[in-house]
């Protein structure tokens, strides 16, 4: 009998990328998400690449009822991925309460639920944005986590924090955090990829509809930063490394291999690329031009961070093999994809 993987927030960028790569790899899925940050429309995305549909319920994780109402039905979960989460760092400085409400409550409850209901194994979506500005880079696991720039990544510190003592007391469950880097890119079907509802918070759907002309002009936050080109620097990973990475987590806590209650590990290349760098790239790679304006910095940014991912690499067993270049383009035909599917939706 296969094992069924709750992923919470399924239906998001990382979470649709990762039930496909979970179902590929022979496991169940059910979804739960409340859509306020994806479309009902990416399970069909899911099914063509798959050939499977997973099982869907829409609700939110942070109502507690609804979230034990949900585990008293579903008795054969035996791990949960959980990306639920809002996760725009401009946002989070402009509204930190609706990120503290909705990042905690959410987490709190599958974990009282996991207890109540025996489910051990937990694999937490976290975020590089625990560690703030690294003082050494590359950043690795045993870096002190530095106060937050921003309530993002302050709900992904409080939220570590949180699994640590529920699982110092509970003696049962054990759990994996990844604190990946930057997410971007899409399916190589292109049927599925990221969709920002309203105006996208990351830098490369920017790029995207800026060059397809959904955008007039891609803003740079900053480029007085101390870095070679001025620009901020960051670690981009591709969806599908970064889903695959997910995949080896679960089955690692279901084998009961961790070496300790929780484990953290660094999903990223292990390279850091600036925005300017970002930009070329994705013109060389697609043959398209993105017109772009240099403006102030953004509250909330750290300047430069990338991953040192040898952890990974050697206890998972796990790389990111695909190159910037690939995954742009990747980015950039899921764009044009996209808008042709809307197209022909109207």
């Amino acid at each position: 009998m296969k094992q069924k993987i709750l992923v919470t927030g399924g239906t998001g960028y990382i979470g649709s990328h990762t039930t496909v790569e979970l179902q590929n790899s022979g496991y169940d899925v059910v979804i739960v998400d409340n859509l306020s940050n994806s479309r009902i429309d990416v399970l069909d995305g899911i099914e063509k690449i798959t050939g499977i549909r997973p099982e869907f319920e829409q609700f939110d994780l942070a109502d507690q009822d609804m979230t034990d109402l949900f585990f008293k039905k579903q008795t054969d979960i035996s791990a949960i991925i959980h990306f639920a989460a809002f996760k725009a760092v401009g946002e989070s400085v402009e509204n930190p309460l609706k990120y503290y409400r909705n990042n905690l409550f959410s987490l709190i409850n599958l974990l009282e639920c996991m207890t109540r209901y025996s489910t051990a194994c937990l694999v937490f979506s976290s975020s590089c944005t625990v560690y703030g500005q690294p003082e050494i880079l590359p950043v690795n696991e045993n870096a002190p986590v530095q106060p937050a720039i921003s309530p993002y990544g302050n709900t992904k510190q409080v939220s570590e924090e949180i699994i640590r003592d529920t699982l110092f007391v509970s003696g049962k469950l054990r759990a994996i955090s990844l604190r990946y880097f930057n997410p971007v890119g899409a399916h190589p079907s292109s049927l599925i990829g990221e969709l920002p509802i309203g105006v996208p918070n990351n830098l490369v759907p920017v790029i995207t509809q800026t060059a397809i002309g959904i955008r007039e002009q891609l803003k740079v936050f900053g480029s007085d930063y101390n870095t070679p080109d001025g620009s901020c620097i960051r670690d981009y990973i591709d969806v599908v490394d970064l889903a695959k990475a997910h995949v080896i987590a679960v089955k690692r806590l279901l084998e009961q291999k961790n070496r300790q209650a929780l484990e953290f590990f660094n999903l990223g290349t292990g390279k850091g690329v600036s925005v300017f760098e970002v930009i070329s790239t994705f013109e060389k790679a697609t043959g398209v031009k993105v017109n772009y304006t240099v403006t102030g910095r953004r509250a909330g940014d750290v300047e430069q961070v990338w991953a040192d991912t040898r952890l990974a690499n050697s206890e998972l067993g796990w790389k990111a093999t695909t190159s910037l270049s690939e995954t742009l383009r990747s980015a950039w035909n899921w764009e044009v994809y996209y808008r042709k599917y809307l197209e022909k939706s109207r």
